[in-house]
């Protein structure tokens, strides 16, 4: 006797379910609720028909109720919603529109609702111009609205999958686009720092981001929509896209016995069966088991979805099929980037309790000698005892099949070792002979085997100068073009040459661009006696981490900062470079560079040596792979002059950027619309302690008021940042005649005028406690708390015999190119 199969729901866990079951039984009824107008079509693909990617609408219709009849032989019911089912009587009710409502039996019951998006309870949430993205006819009316002629701006609400992707195609679609997120990222299933990554491709691509802020809820418009955000702002926009998330569409199970989870979800064992017999259930409605920790969640994606409903067609044709749980493999296209990711993240990691260490590295995604490759970031997550936890990464090219790789790994029960021994397809255009997930793999292996310890870039905050020693091991130009507060820049290539510079006793903390110089520096410290770590992912992560999306000044069309809407006030966006239109004319090119393949500094080097042949005036365009490199040419034509005309990312990652040599830097148009942030050096030549007060009122001062402060110190000012006392240093003849001389600190300080035998520094700082005015060291604590730069002259250090552990932690060594550099981006300039 043939058995009857009812299916609430199509799309991905439905449909698949129906299919599966017809090939393995002919003769079953098999009978398909939707209570939709489309049976089966390409939900992830709905933005990119919105971004025109997908040109034709029907490309969308994966099946039609006809194609099913005709290919299955299954009774496909459109526009027919289930609205309650009775186990007892194994009936279902249905309300349909041709039929209206009527009762179906049924032997076996798969129910497959999906989820439907969440609608904040919000004033004017029933505003005409709001819209969700769930299907076809909800893709139709987004489509007909930014076809509308008047239409130039969105606002789009989360920061999600599908809120990212929508953002990212209606500015393809050529919307003004503003992205609100109540998080401090974008795409929480990524951690911050590679999040960061992604997010900063939106910025660069046109997109303003909003992140930490509330919708507190809509007000129509004149023209438009406008968002009230919990800052006070409001965004004005010709539609809103409310993308925060999702929600399972089982309201109409209430009634019907079938246990669901505190979220609505339903409860499924590993047979997808519900509490209830001969009912099953599949796909975005149903709470699965975490693959890694066994934990119950909820991860709404269509290839789970596909293989729950080929296991409840298993099930019900008697083949003992089970559901092993879900990784949450996932992967966005963001403009150029790709990020993907499988298994847990930090938070997630953290929530259960789970102890882990990660790793960072930044390979090429195939061999770089062979053009066209980038750089991969990819983070592996793993237990103490070297078990997979998960991965992430963020590429312009071969992002996928790393991630892939590893989510297999993860799927046997792998360990990091694994992941050495993995031996994957290679020829240079495709990888390299050391694969990034090999890479990921040596890197964790040497951690797991104590080669190396590793600290974080978050926990930076947390390190303890005064114990510790910061050591940035780049080459001094990738060190002067950005570098980590604090940090003591010696080369590896220089470090066995330089380790008296080093304090033995302090813990040396070091980092390199992307961590393999620091590996190195770490085994060259380590074998001489040092306690060493490195920062993984180097200053690349670093730098990625600490993106913050730019102020917002409002933009044509989008954004009113006035919270009366009677009086809108407009203001023009202030974009990054990198659309060639944002310059007068295409600039004449006089010399060509191409650097693609190269991972910094290799760009920047030959940047350098390529712009020291040319002329005054001559102009070079260089082609990079390296995604640093779109900031680090900025940072590097401002420290060395040269004027960046014009600056973009191509197709692939590429980046071109065009630069003139100049003896006067002349700014060009985009970088005069810039806000160039206001900056103050000094350089404290005195010792003297009224000289040294001054100096730091003035400092304080210009600090509080939002200034980038550098306090260069050289010669008898380096006196003002000695230690007051040091463990024995080792000196020759000068450095020790030098010591007998100098005031060592702060306290030792005297007066330019009627110093009197030390007696006048004592009435001064007596007058300023009695009257509450700082002291000198108070001053230098606040200085520093306010972010105040301090450098101390190496070349002064030398002369005098001064070595670093004198000179206080916090205090950087630099010379006069680092000191040019920032006076070069200061506006005020003292000598004292």
């Amino acid at each position: 006797m043939s058995k009857k199969v009812v299916i609430v729901g199509g799309v991905a866990g439905g449909a698949s379910a129906a299919a599966r079951l017809r090939r393995l039984d002919e003769h079953a009824e098999i009978v398909i609720f939707e209570k939709g107008p489309y049976i089966s079509f390409a939900n992830c693909g709905l933005p990119y028909y919105i971004g025109g990617t997908i040109a034709e609408r029907d490309r969308l219709l994966v099946q039609t109720p006809k194609g099913m009849a005709d290919r299955f032989r299954i009774d496909v019911r459109t526009q027919s919603e289930v609205i309650s089912i009775n186990p007892q009587h194994q009936t279902i009710q249905v309300n349909s529109e041709e039929r209206g409502q009527y009762e179906e039996t049924y032997d076996e019951l798969i129910l497959s609702p999906g989820a439907r998006p969440k609608i904040p309870d919000v004033p004017g949430i029933d505003n005409p111009f709001i819209y969700t993205v769930r299907n076809i006819p909800d893709i139709d009316r987004i489509k007909d609205a930014i076809s509308a002629s008047n239409n130039e701006s969105a606002i789009v609400i989360g920061g999600g999958f599908i809120g990212v992707e929508m953002a990212e195609n209606l500015r393809e679609a050529g919307l003004h686009v503003t992205l609100v997120e109540g998080n401090e990222q974008v795409l929480t299933p990524f951690d911050p720092e590679l999040a960061a990554a992604l997010a900063q491709e939106m910025e660069q691509h046109g997109v303003n981001l909003q992140f930490s802020k509330r919708v507190m809820g809509f007000r129509s418009l004149e023209h438009g929509i406008g968002v009230e955000l919990s800052d006070g702002h409001i965004l004005k926009g010709d539609l809103v896209i409310l993308a925060i998330g999702v929600s399972p569409d089982t309201s109409f199970l209430q009634s019907s016995g079938i246990s669901l989870g505190t979220r609505g979800h339903i409860i499924v064992n590993e047979a997808m069966e519900t509490s209830i017999p001969h009912i099953y259930a599949v796909g975005d409605a149903i709470e699965v088991s975490d693959y890694i920790h066994g934990t119950k969640t909820a991860i709404p994606l269509a290839g789970p979805a596909n293989k729950q409903g080929r296991i409840a067609a298993d099930r019900i044709a008697g083949i003992n099929s089970t559901y092993k749980g879900t990784q949450g493999t996932s992967i966005i296209k963001v403009f150029g980037l790709t990020g993907a990711t499988t298994g847990s993240n930090e938070k997630l990691l953290k929530r259960h309790n789970v102890d882990y260490h990660t790793v960072i590295v930044h390979p090429a995604s195939h061999a770089s000698y062979y053009p066209g490759s980038s750089a991969i970031t990819l983070k592996l997550l793993f237990s103490p005892e070297g078990k997979i936890l998960g991965a992430q990464a963020v590429g312009f090219e071969g992002v996928d099949k790393r991630i892939d790789d590893i989510a297999v790994a993860i799927h046997f029960g792998g360990h990091i070792s694994d992941l050495t021994e993995l031996e994957l397809s290679y020829a240079p255009p495709y990888s390299s002979a050391k694969d990034p997930v090999n890479m990921a793999g040596y890197a964790a292996e040497n951690i797991m085997a104590g080669r190396v310890k590793t600290f974080t870039y978050d926990q930076l905050s947390m390190r303890q100068p005064e114990q510790t020693l910061l050591l940035d091991v780049r080459s001094e130009l990738e060190h002067r073009n950005g570098h980590i507060p604090g940090s003591l820049n010696i080369p590896v290539d220089e470090l066995r040459e330089r380790l008296h510079e080093l304090n033995v006793s302090k813990e040396i903390w070091v980092y390199c661009q992307v961590g393999l110089r620091g590996y190195t520096a770490t085994q060259i410290l380590r074998q001489h006696g040092f306690t060493v770590k490195n920062l993984s992912g180097g200053f690349k992560t670093y730098r990625q981490a600490q993106f913050k999306p730019a102020p917002y000044t409002g933009q044509k069309h989008e954004v009113t900062v006035d919270q009366n809407p009677s009086n809108p006030v407009s203001h023009s966006k202030q974009d990054t470079l990198h659309h060639a239109d944002q310059f007068s004319s295409q600039p004449l090119i006089d010399e060509e560079l191409d650097v693609c393949g190269l991972s910094c500094p290799g760009p920047l080097i030959q940047v350098k040596q390529k712009m020291d042949q040319l002329s005054d005036g001559e102009t070079l365009r260089v082609k990079a792979s390296d995604p640093g490199f779109y900031e680090d040419v900025k940072a590097w034509a401002a420290m060395s002059g040269a004027a960046l005309i014009q600056l973009e990312r191509g197709k692939n990652g590429i980046i071109e950027a065009v630069l003139t040599k100049q003896t006067e830097p002349v700014r060009s148009s985009a970088s005069e619309a810039r806000h160039v942030e206001p900056a103050s050096t000094m350089v404290v030549f005195s010792g003297d302690l009224d000289k040294a007060i001054a100096s730091l009122i003035i400092a304080n001062g210009a600090a509080a008021s939002g200034r980038k402060v550098t306090m260069f110190y050289t010669f008898w000012g380096l006196n003002i940042i000695r230690k007051h006392q040091t463990g024995p240093v080792s000196k020759n003849m000068i450095g020790r005649m030098f010591d007998l001389m100098l005031p060592r600190g702060s306290h030792k300080l005297g007066l330019s005028k009627m110093n009197m035998i030390g007696v006048g520094p004592k009435v001064i700082r007596g007058i300023m406690k009695k009257n509450n005015v700082a002291s000198l060291e108070e001053l230098i604590q606040t200085a520093l708390a306010q972010g105040v730069e301090m450098v101390a002259c190496q070349m002064s250090m030398d002369l005098m015999g001064i070595q670093r552990e004198e000179i206080m932690d916090q205090v950087t060594i630099g010379g006069v190119g680092y000191y040019l550099g920032q006076a070069d981006k200061s506006n005020h300039n003292l000598f004292i």
